[in-house]
């Protein structure tokens, strides 16, 4: 299974793609989508879109998990966060691809194990998780992996339940 991980932003996006073999998270490739402050938001948006469209498909992943908004007390930043939210989720149900919703609390406790670790904690999971030399950068990329792995592991208890279910 492979997974696109999204840490959604207006002037960053962290993205990362995260194949579940087996028992085993292999990092396929991960990065950013960066936007210029001064451009136009509704063209901002886009060049996050026309982004978004070309990771999946040159990437083709089983399904995309991305952060759920957590609003907090910049209001300006949570509308523009949840615009970019919207063009990415849009992005993916256009190529036919399932969203999984995480919020930070589930990101660290399925990385972690504990719902208050601290973010470098969780940045330190990931680099080990994936087996990385250096925990990845800008912050997040490194958060965007952390959505991937949350999501693999959350899938793999899904499958696992429903198989158990059925008689």
């Amino acid at each position: 299974m492979r997974v696109l991980g999204i840490d959604p932003g207006i002037a960053i996006v962290g993205f990362g793609f995260v194949d579940k073999e087996g028992h085993r998270l292999v990092p396929v490739q991960y990065g950013s989508i960066q936007t210029e402050a001064h451009k136009d938001p509704a063209i901002r948006l886009k060049e996050i879109y026309e982004s978004a469209i070309h990771l999946i498909d040159k990437y083709e992943p089983d399904a995309v998990a991305i952060e759920k908004l957590f609003f907090n007390k910049n209001v300006t930043t949570a509308l523009t966060v949840g615009q970019a939210r919207g063009v990415l989720m849009l992005a993916a149900v256009q190529k036919g691809v399932s969203i999984a919703e995480y919020t930070p609390l589930q990101v660290k406790q399925a990385v972690v194990g504990y719902g208050g670790a601290e973010k470098k904690q969780v940045q330190e999971m990931v680099r080990m998780l994936l087996k990385l030399s250096a925990v990845p950068k800008p912050d997040d990329v490194a958060d965007a992996l952390a959505i991937a792995i949350c999501h693999a592991h959350s899938a793999a208890l899904q499958m696992k339940m429903n198989g158990a279910s059925k008689p």
